[in-house]
């Protein structure tokens, strides 16, 4: 409250976040603005960098983009070559980021660059926050099959004080491993989920085939249960991350088995919908014969790109493995 927000837990944010996704509502920046960013400057800020930046985000004011994976270092993140030197109070800042959703729009990058060449490759990063329009910032579109528009960034001696550093420095990458988790808990998925979820029933209580209505059809009666199922179990790993965050507790494998669930459950659920509304299923929106308004078409699309970003399905699944099992790597 301090800060300009209502001090709510992340539980409430939570629910937010569900309905939010329910109602499809356009939230362009606001997961990583508010949530992975706000809560990393909450966790590691100055109390100077809290003043700067928490009440603008609380108002809506300021939008941040991330700027993480690179060309050649994307699951392999530790590995990033973009450099960050220290010149008297400043750090220049040299290097190349991909697939930065919202750049064009973003006011803020939260960039993770490396400060120590010298010591191995987990320990000798930093965040900072970089305005977007500090000289020799640039950027180009990249567009995705999910009719996105992603970005490179490009950072040319770009010149930031020694009071953007996010937390400690070289301690980067513990610092940008929880900012992941904070992306990855994922109850807007879930609210998603739901919408589609009641929309793909409902589609098949009104169309009839073969004289009888769809959901007399014992397949697809099973595919829409199992979709059911599949969604409150969804529901219930993403509160309990949520809940985790409420009692001062950082998630690592739950928010990685939040996201991984979640997603791939959106893309079962691209399919169940694409099969049972058959040759329709592929039109979008606008067209004259599109059924629920393209939902299914733009899911099957998107969805994929949601096993991707925030860390793949298969990093996922090594994180639960080694953190969560405790096997061996």
């Amino acid at each position: 409250k301090e800060y300009g927000g209502e001090g709510r837990s992340h539980v409430e944010m939570a629910i937010f976040n569900e309905e939010a996704g329910y109602f499809h509502v356009p939230m362009v920046g606001y997961a990583l603005t508010v949530n992975v960013v706000g809560n990393s400057i909450i966790t590691f800020g100055t109390e100077e960098q809290k003043r700067e930046y928490l009440p603008r985000i609380a108002r809506g004011e300021i939008l941040f983009c991330q700027g993480f994976s690179e060309p050649g270092s994307g699951s392999d993140l530790a590995s990033l070559q973009t450099q960050a030197v220290e010149d008297g109070d400043e750090y220049v800042i040299n290097g190349q980021k991909i697939y930065t959703s919202n750049a064009h729009i973003a006011d803020y990058i939260f960039l993770l660059a490396r400060t120590d060449p010298n010591v191995p490759k987990h320990k000798g990063l930093s965040l900072f926050v970089v305005p977007m329009d500090a000289p020799g910032v640039s950027i180009r579109p990249l567009y995705t099959l999910g009719g996105v528009r992603l970005n490179q960034t490009f950072l040319e001696n770009v010149r930031v004080p020694r009071k953007n550093l996010i937390g400690e420095k070289n301690r980067g990458w513990y610092h940008a491993t929880t900012a992941l988790d904070f992306e990855r808990s994922g109850a807007g998925r879930v609210g998603y989920g739901r919408r589609i979820l009641e929309m793909l029933v409902q589609y098949t209580k009104e169309t009839r085939r073969n004289g009888q209505p769809l959901s007399k059809d014992p397949v697809i009666r099973q595919k829409l249960a199992q979709m059911e199922i599949e969604l409150e179990v969804a529901r219930l790993i993403a509160y309990r991350v949520a809940s985790m965050q409420s009692r001062g507790l950082i998630p690592n494998h739950e928010a990685s088995m939040s996201k991984l669930y979640g997603t791939e459950y959106l893309k079962r659920l691209a399919n169940v919908g694409m099969e049972i509304l058959g040759p329709y299923s592929s039109l979008q929106t606008g067209s004259k014969w599109v059924p629920l308004r393209g939902k299914i078409e733009a899911l099957a699309r998107t969805s994929l790109g949601g096993t991707i970003a925030a860390g793949t399905s298969e990093i996922q699944r090594y994180i639960i493995a080694g953190r969560g099992l405790g096997l061996p790597r």
